[in-house]
């Protein structure tokens, strides 16, 4: 029953799917990061299923890149790319670290978020109308969105805090830290060996890709933040969908499928 209330309260938080009602305490909170991989294989699953359909029915490279870009928002409810969002508006302030926090915590959309969320959606529709539609890279990409989550959530529960309160610090400070990044990790590694059995040079070039990204995201979260918050795991998962995407894409064509 625990674990049932742990799964509904990860796509609860995480995604649009209706999930039963009832009550959040330390029981359902403890391992719900754990199951947060799980959201990215329902969403990887929906884009790997698109992409077959468009594969079968010869559906154009528009309508199959519009639907690609716009599935995992649909599903999601557009909570990373929110997060997204306020952290480019945050960081395109240049203002000293308390501001920027107090931006990420702002409700409202700032010039700066528009534009990068215009952007960003413009060069994933982009990314998507190139996209080599076979099984090895459908599930390159499927994996992708499993690996991803699992390394934001592995940073939610080993990276500093910017704030001793917000929703990751709420989650971070409830989660059984030990348990949940020892199993996070250890999807990450299925994930990377299965990336790497499906195309040896691809799977390595798009888990550089995601390491890259999420030292990336240490980095800027620690010298402009002060530590991670939601808002920047968000940012991170986002960066790190279209890491992959390029990396299938452009690696793909550098070294071939066979």
């Amino acid at each position: 029953m625990n674990l049932l209330r742990t799964v509904a309260a990860a796509f609860s938080m995480y995604s649009a799917i209706p999930m039963p009602q009832f009550a959040w305490d330390e029981k359902t909170t403890r391992y719900l990061l754990c199951a947060f991989p799980l959201v990215g294989g329902v969403v990887g699953g929906a884009v790997w299923g698109w992409l077959w359909f468009c594969g079968r029915f010869q559906i154009g490279r528009v309508l199959l890149a519009a639907a690609a870009t716009t599935i995992p928002v649909l599903i999601t409810g557009g909570i990373h790319l929110d997060g997204f969002c306020d952290t480019v508006d945050a960081l395109a302030s240049h203002a000293p670290t308390e501001q920027k926090l107090q931006i990420l915590k702002d409700a409202h959309l700032g010039a700066f978020a528009l534009i990068g969320c215009c952007l960003y959606l413009l060069l994933t529709f982009g990314l998507w109308s190139e996209f080599p539609v076979s099984s090895r890279a459908c599930g390159m990409i499927g994996i992708g969105f499993v690996a991803s989550r699992a390394l934001s959530g592995l940073s939610v529960v080993t990276f500093q805090c910017a704030k001793t309160s917000g929703l990751a610090a709420g989650f971070a400070d409830a989660a059984q830290k030990g348990r949940c990044a020892g199993f996070l990790l250890t999807i990450f590694w299925l994930c990377a060996y299965g990336m790497l059995w499906i195309q040896f040079q691809i799977g390595m070039a798009c888990l550089l890709v995601l390491v890259a990204i999420f030292l990336f995201y240490q980095r800027t979260s620690y010298r402009q933040f002060g530590g991670i918050t939601g808002d920047l795991a968000g940012w991170f998962l986002q960066l790190a969908e279209f890491g992959m995407l390029f990396a299938v894409i452009f690696a793909g064509r550098m070294v071939g499928w066979s």
